[in-house]
């Protein structure tokens, strides 16, 4: 296996990507929140004492996408061109899907933006709600789609 983050030395190097050409990129990355029926219930409600649980996660989501170079030290500072976080509650589940897409016209892919999107989306919603329950465990974190550049589309199955 050949990792490209290292040189001839085995020092830790940002990949060169200036020679690549700007295509369109986007990913989508997501994480799930575990939580009592309660928790999810007060969330729904807008009970949390702390205020808009989602609101405010989504905020930190996009925020986190955006600063994903000052948190992930080899990955290239992107000029992003739209970012989203969106929930989906499952109540029987118990749990929130937190889903963050990131777009930019770039020379690599935004995968990082969008899992950082959606991991600091999930903590969030922890911190907002861990007076109410600290048991809350967050999870799954993963890669659901991506396109653009040499490599082309990645679709995760369903289930993998």
């Amino acid at each position: 296996m050949n990792f490209n983050h290292f040189d001839d030395h085995g020092n830790a190097i940002m990949v060169d990507v200036s020679g690549k050409q700007e295509t369109l990129r986007t990913a989508t990355a997501a994480a799930e929140v575990h939580m009592s029926d309660k928790v999810l219930a007060a969330i729904q409600n807008s009970a949390i004492a702390k205020g808009d649980v989602l609101g405010v996660a989504r905020l930190a989501g996009i925020m986190a996408a955006k600063r994903t170079p000052d948190l992930i030290p080899l990955s290239h500072p992107l000029s992003l061109h739209s970012v989203a976080v969106e929930f989906e509650q499952d109540s029987a589940a118990g749990k929130i899907e937190v889903q963050c897409t990131v777009r930019a016209f770039e020379r690599t892919g935004v995968e990082m933006e969008a899992m950082t999107g959606a991991a600091v989306a999930a903590l969030t919603i922890y911190d907002m709600c861990k007076g109410s329950d600290k048991s809350i465990s967050i999870g799954d974190i993963r890669l659901l789609y991506k396109e653009g550049g040499k490599s082309g589309v990645y679709r995760r199955e369903v289930g993998q």
